[in-house]
């Protein structure tokens, strides 16, 4: 799906289509007041105060259709400049609106868009004529606090989104109606990935499939890190307070731990594995012949975040980092950043994933080391990336608190961009640390470290692909691999569980359904369940010793001997089909 926020003359439609509801909100419920309304990746919204009112779903058809009668009578978009006084006098009667003028800085102008007997505060830019709004979809209301607080008042917000032609509204309104059949929290109930509970929000529990999905995962990434010469090791969950100061992460992160008082002191919740590794390098004494040194961890992290905030395996509290920290020297980095991104173009060109780059830079505040490291760093990493032949984009003020760094944004099978991989710049911890490798002039030196990720969350990553796959699992990948439907159990079994055994034997995840249900039920539900094979065995096969072979998504289905099914299936499963 088309980002709108990214996309310049979709930003400005879809903003002035923004006000263009709020005007038409206005004129039916002549009480409404506004508070903010932005363009977001998928359209627009707008938080307004309705008193006693409230605007439903079944609402917008008639604000739609008070939009649209807006919109004929095509008034000019015209911006106002104002002084402070001058705005506090034209909205007095609008706490909201006095609340954002109070907070803007003394001196500077403000300005408003008015369009017809509708006057919004606003810094622009619009579309020239209301007339230009067209082709336009309210979407979802729901609640959302005044200013995110929770101690605030309940506002009400209307979601939209705007496009310059009816086709292109269309299209867009088919790719929402597609994401909803692949989000990834109803596929992951009707497939048995995982699950939820009040006892945990936001720490998921894997369901006998999903486990199996996530350790064909972990397998793939222990084997292709192997390959480029990384060791594996596992930290500690809890550690005690003193190693979260030393890193920064008690005074940068503290609010998004969580902290258990023992009897020998404070310890925290991993949120991150960095300093766990740090302890991994300085247990040996390093020569700079040794470097670089690649740590490797599926390590297991816990963050806070806010209930409302958590989103099926999007957004949780528990999660597995595939993470690596890898210390090096200064005149290494060019080259190891150029090994992680061929790594990454491996990893997910599995997955059929495209990706662009960003550069996320220091942040204006709350961060550590110097100005120079930082720029040092942030040089090191822009000419790392241009020598692999990737361009990247600047996200200024991005970058963790101890870097810089690079995100990879990946591209779905429905258009959407998701933030995975990272390769982050370190310059401050190991010095944090006191970590050291001896140069070939025989004297201590700090190393400098890079952290890196490239699925960013197993459980993210989990919930990317089984909506980028529809939950139709490449054979490699999926829980269930071959499914066997003998057609009559009195005739075919013996021959149905002959074959079970043989492929279980070859290491291939087959099931057996031999329930006394029509074969024409099983079959649906097999495809429903999105398992890659079917073989339907009847007097044919069994006669033949042979198999019908049925794979998901074709009507059709072929006779195959065992053996020749065998091979195809391994072969799929060895080259990641």
């Amino acid at each position: 799906m088309i980002n709108i926020r990214e996309n310049e003359d979709l930003h400005v439609l879809n903003h002035s289509c923004a006000h263009l509801m709020a005007q038409a909100v206005k004129h039916l419920y002549p009480q409404a007041k506004f508070w903010v309304g932005p363009v977001i990746d998928e359209g627009f919204y707008y938080d307004m105060d309705l008193g006693d009112a409230s605007i439903k779903e079944e609402d917008f058809e008639k604000i739609e259709k008070e939009m649209k009668k807006i919109s004929k009578d095509g008034k000019r978009i015209t911006r106002i400049e104002l002084t402070k006084e001058e705005a506090l006098e034209m909205f007095k009667d609008d706490e909201y609106k006095i609340d954002l003028i109070n907070n803007m800085e003394d001196g500077n102008v403000i300005t408003a868009y008015r369009q017809g007997d509708y006057t919004d505060l606003c810094r622009g830019p619009h579309v020239e004529t209301v007339k230009e709004i067209k082709y336009f979809k309210l979407l979802k209301a729901s609640g959302a606090y005044y200013k995110g607080d929770s101690k605030n008042k309940m506002l009400q917000r209307v979601y939209g989104v705007c496009f310059r032609s009816q086709e292109d509204l269309d299209k867009h309104l088919y790719e929402i109606e597609e994401a909803k059949k692949r989000d990834h929290r109803k596929l992951g109930k009707e497939l048995g990935l995982f699950m939820l509970s009040d006892y945990g929000p936001g720490l998921p529990f894997w369901l006998p499939n999903g486990y199996v999905l996530r350790r064909e995962l972990e397998d793939f990434w222990l084997r292709i890190h192997k390959k480029y010469g990384y060791v594996f090791v596992d930290t500690p969950i809890m550690l005690n307070r003193e190693l979260w100061e030393t890193s920064g992460h008690w005074d940068h992160y503290k609010d998004d731990m969580f902290v258990v008082e023992v009897e020998d002191g404070t310890y925290a919740i991993k949120p991150m594995n960095c300093p766990g590794a740090i302890q991994v390098y300085n247990n040996d004494l390093h020569s700079y012949k040794d470097l670089p040194m690649r740590i490797a961890e599926l390590g297991h992290v816990h963050r806070y975040e806010a209930s409302g905030a958590l989103n099926g395996l999007f957004r949780v509290r528990g999660f597995t980092q595939d993470d690596a920290h890898i210390l090096l020297r200064e005149d290494q980095i060019g080259e190891e950043v150029s090994n992680i991104i061929s790594l990454y173009d491996k990893i997910y060109s599995v997955f059929g994933l495209n990706y662009a780059i960003e550069l996320s830079t220091r942040p204006e505040d709350n961060y550590i080391g110097n100005i120079e490291t930082w720029d040092a760093a942030e040089e090191a990493l822009k000419k790392a990336c241009l020598a692999t032949g990737h361009d990247f984009k600047i996200n200024p003020g991005d970058g963790a608190f101890y870097g810089p760094k690079l995100d990879f944004k990946l591209r779905d099978s429905l258009n959407r961009i998701w933030q995975c991989g990272t390769i982050q710049l370190d310059m401050q911890l190991p010095g944090r640390f006191n970590c050291t490798y001896i140069d070939k002039n025989g004297e201590k030196v700090t190393p400098i470290m890079i952290h890196r990720a490239c699925f960013g969350s197993l459980e993210r990553f989990i919930g990317i692909i089984t909506e980028n796959y529809a939950g139709a699992f490449p054979t490699w990948l999926s829980p269930v691999q071959v499914k066997i439907l003998p057609v009559n159990n009195q005739y075919h079994l013996e021959y149905a569980k002959k074959i079970l055994s043989e492929l279980d034997d070859l290491g291939i995840r087959v099931e057996l359904d031999d329930r006394e249900e029509k074969l024409g039920y099983r079959m649906r539900e097999a495809q429903t369940k999105k398992i890659p094979y079917q073989l339907v065995i009847g007097d044919k096969e069994v006669e033949a010793n042979a198999l019908n072979v049925r794979k998901f998504g074709s009507n059709e289905s072929n006779s195959m001997s065992v053996e020749d099914f065998e091979k195809m299936i391994l072969l799929e499963i060895k080259n990641l089909k």
